[in-house]
């Protein structure tokens, strides 16, 4: 399977509620995950946990989508442009568009920062 081929399969699993599974799945040990500006996060368990967090603040999914997806084989790099609808719980419903810039080792996702508004 392509970087190309993982990265849309994990939208597949999120979009079969499955984010957790795909993230267990795809991203590596020493992954590095960031939102645009932020400081990263650095490694599995700490990544998860921010996952974890998110997964429990939605009160309800609405619907999500891949607008497109890209791919540098030759640096293994994938950009995905994604939106995603949900009710938030204390902060209602939102809807967040972002692209996921993705390296990739191995079958693994090693580092992945979101641009989003």
């Amino acid at each position: 399977m392509t970087n190309k081929e993982m990265a849309q399969n994990i939208y597949d699993m999120m979009g079969q509620g499955q984010l957790l599974e795909a993230f267990d799945k795809y991203y590596a040990d020493n992954v590095e995950m960031s939102e645009i500006g932020e400081e990263p996060r650095i490694g599995k368990a700490v990544c998860r946990g921010y996952e974890e967090a998110f997964v429990g603040s939605i009160e309800e999914v609405h619907g999500m989508g891949i607008d497109s997806i890209a791919s540098d084989d030759a640096n293994n790099k994938v950009l995905v442009e994604s939106w995603f609808e949900a009710t938030l719980k204390g902060a209602g419903r939102i809807k967040m568009t972002q692209v996921a810039a993705q390296t990739w080792q191995d079958g693994q996702i090693i580092k992945e920062v979101f641009y989003h508004k």
